[in-house]
């Protein structure tokens, strides 16, 4: 009888694992509904004897949090759509991109290596901003 007893245990917990690695997996593999893929900034050196190029956009956080600061591609990839902290700053490459800053007056923007005017404190920004070459 006790035999029996543990050879139920055994299987009951290799059914608990396996339902916890199944379930497991399913999360990672789901996107949560909200979550958004982002791709990194571009954090590459230039090659020896080459000026770096001047990013087409370039965002830092000048207060202690900037809320929600969106970065993408039109049509195509979300590079950034989070919160930054106080010093955090972000580069991107690209020939053209969408931006939207929940609180324009917590970021400093340059676009093409020229400082944008900073935004009013609480107020939303929507913008489009196009390489040099755009």
């Amino acid at each position: 009888m006790s035999l029996a007893r543990l050879a139920l245990a055994v299987l009951a917990t290799g059914a608990v694992v396996t339902l916890l690695v199944i379930g497991g997996r399913a999360l990672l593999a789901s996107d949560g509904g909200e979550q958004v893929p982002v791709r990194e900034p571009f954090s590459g050196s230039p090659t020896a004897g080459s000026s770096p190029p001047a990013p087409t956009l370039r965002i830092e956080c000048v207060a202690d949090t900037c809320p929600l600061v969106t970065v993408r591609v039109p049509g195509g990839d979300v590079l950034q759509h989070r919160d930054m902290s106080r010093g955090e700053e972000v580069s991107y490459f690209e020939p053209e991109l969408d931006v939207v800053l929940s609180d324009a007056g917590t970021v400093r923007v340059t676009e093409n290596g020229e400082r944008r005017p900073q935004g009013e404190p609480g107020g939303r920004e929507s913008f489009t901003t196009r390489g040099p070459a755009g």
